[in-house]
């Protein structure tokens, strides 16, 4: 098997991948709907239950062909019954992007917005659930990669369940990354994509949730059909395969990620990203970089940097001479202040960002920025 050029990929993702994983694509053509193929999702499915520590009588899993944003879509057009209401706990830009879908398929819900950089108020959901009865589905996301919060969902989760709603997470940036356990933390249904935590291929996203639920979701308002969580659900029972054509390649790249999360084991891997997250804190705390998130609220994944106030800052330069470098860094994605982000996913370690801040720092001097960095 010969080598591929390694880049290290400091963005949200996708994120670098072992090349036993991108060689996992180069399989004989197959049809998916053979049964061979259909034994392999099985595995798959099974697998993605266990991620998060659920009992495969009382938790599924349910694929679909997109990228992350598919399962918010799919989730809250799918599990919110007649007459209900959705609760959207708002401090980010992907609790944002639920709100838009709300939005978008005319959904009674609540956008309730706290700042972005500090997380819910309990009190303020309480509250909010108290007064609104109707409110059957509450949603946020466990860790908002714009900025790097962790939010409290255990806690959101219990709150939920206190006034009969059902509890659906955005945890594409944490799953197979931070440590989940999805009855422990009061989750419903929790999401996420290949390319994420898993470290395979983009185009397979994924749902993991309550079986019971999902079942009697059959009867709720039919929004949309592709999109649906009980269609492709009910498909995958009956038949084994998904209801529309699935990324065949895709899927056996995230069969051989799987075989390699097991491998590393899930405290070891958590470890690996702990590591990783301590060294670029370090290393932006040695350059003089002020950060969005305080310590006690980030997530350990995401770190996201605050631009200086130096006339010779530009982050496309500084991005452009790391890139070429083989190092990618990422813009922020708060509309208030301009960031970058540097995260911790993917099939890096501790020595891969010593080696980038020699590449960062030079970057800096190349380009005339002050070290340590100036903010006025």
């Amino acid at each position: 098997m010969e080598a591929i050029k390694r880049n290290v990929l400091l963005n949200p993702g996708p994120s670098t991948t072992t090349d036993t994983v991108k060689y996992a694509q180069v399989v004989p053509d197959i049809c998916p709907r053979e049964k061979e193929f259909a034994g392999l999702m099985k595995g798959l499915r099974e697998d993605l239950v266990r991620i998060v520590h659920g009992d495969l009588n009382e938790y599924t899993s349910v694929l679909f062909c997109g990228s992350g944003t598919i399962n918010i879509d799919v989730c809250l057009n799918s599990l919110l019954p007649e007459g209900g209401k959705i609760l959207v706990i708002n401090n980010g830009a992907y609790s944002t992007r639920a709100a838009e879908i709300c939005e978008y398929y005319n959904l009674p819900f609540i956008n309730l917005k706290f700042p972005v950089d500090e997380q819910p108020d309990l009190a303020v959901v309480e509250k909010t659930l108290r007064e609104n009865p109707d409110i059957r589905l509450v949603h946020t996301t466990h860790n908002e990669t714009g900025t790097g919060i962790l939010n409290p969902i255990r806690e959101i989760g219990a709150l939920a369940h206190k006034y009969n709603a059902i509890f659906t997470v955005d945890t594409t940036s944490t799953y197979a990354m931070r440590p989940i356990n999805i009855r422990q933390d009061n989750i419903d249904f929790c999401m996420a994509s290949a390319q994420k935590g898993l470290m395979a291929m983009t185009g397979l996203s994924f749902v993991v949730g309550n079986r019971a639920i999902l079942e009697a979701s059959r009867d709720y308002p039919k929004r949309s059909y592709y999109c649906n969580l009980f269609l492709q659900y009910d498909y995958f029972e009956k038949t084994g395969e998904m209801h529309f054509t699935p990324p065949v390649q895709t899927v056996y790249a995230t069969i051989e990620a799987l075989k390699e999360y097991w491998a590393e084991g899930e405290e070891a891997k958590w470890a690996r990203h702990t590591r990783v997250f301590n060294a670029i804190n370090e290393g932006l705390d040695e350059l003089g970089f002020k950060q969005v998130i305080k310590p006690q609220f980030r997530a350990g994944l995401v770190s996201s940097a605050i631009y200086p106030d130096d006339e010779n800052w530009s982050f496309e330069k500084v991005h452009d001479y790391c890139y070429e470098r083989g190092f990618t860094i990422y813009p922020g994605k708060i509309s208030t202040t301009n960031t970058f982000r540097l995260c911790a996913l993917g099939a890096i370690d501790e020595s891969d960002i010593k080696d980038f801040f020699k590449v960062f720092r030079e970057a800096l001097e190349v380009t005339g920025v002050q070290i340590p960095v100036v903010y006025k």
